[in-house]
């Protein structure tokens, strides 16, 4: 038995199940086979046979150029992008919706290139920083997070580092007072004194 040399009309319609998907999305190969007018007992057999490309060239080759096809139609260009954000902005203006035209110009802008956003991180060790730099990211730290500690801030001068045996590294510690002593609150209480060791 030969190749045959033309599709059918149920593996054309499988090939564009697998590619399209039916009304509800996706489809598997069986599922495709089975919207195709296979037989359902056969269909996880049929949906595998014709996608293989040893066995059914022709569905392989049928289902790449529907891909290609696909592809195109949903092909994203410059262009294209821009337009289709100018066109959802006119639609959110008519129907009062502004903070999606602004949502839709503002990407617009950022396509076009007028937007610059600058992300800057930055990687070191406390080792590094000088005794200002330290001061000032403690207080940063007990003002994000005062809240949570409740804690008073320190005196603005750091105590002066205590050498310690066998290493020979500096350590410093910051003693942090907590504003209300010995209080419960819950089933936890909260501590007197907190010791940062940088």
């Amino acid at each position: 038995m030969g190749v045959p040399k033309r599709l059918t009309e149920m593996q054309m319609r499988f090939s564009e199940f697998v590619v399209f998907g039916g009304p509800d999305g996706p489809m598997t190969q069986s599922e495709a086979a089975v919207a195709a007018g296979y037989s359902p007992k056969r269909a996880r057999q049929e949906g595998s046979e014709l996608m293989n490309p040893r066995l059914s060239p022709l569905v392989a080759h049928y289902i790449g150029k529907l891909k290609e096809e696909r592809l195109k139609k949903f092909e994203v260009s410059y262009e294209g992008h821009v337009a289709e954000l100018a066109r959802i902005k006119d639609l959110a203006l008519k129907k009062g919706s502004f903070s999606s035209a602004v949502n839709a110009e503002t990407n617009r802008g950022k396509a076009a290139g007028l937007y610059i956003e600058r992300k800057i991180i930055k990687h070191g060790k406390l080792e590094d920083m000088s005794e200002l730099e330290l001061e000032n990211k403690m207080k940063q730290i007990l003002d994000d997070y005062a809240p949570i500690l409740n804690v008073t801030p320190p005196n603005t001068k750091l105590p002066t580092p205590k050498k310690q045996k066998g290493r020979g590294k500096k350590q410093k510690e910051i003693k942090l007072q907590s504003s209300n002593k010995g209080s419960r609150q819950g089933n936890k209480s909260i501590p007197q004194s907190v010791v940062v060791k940088i």
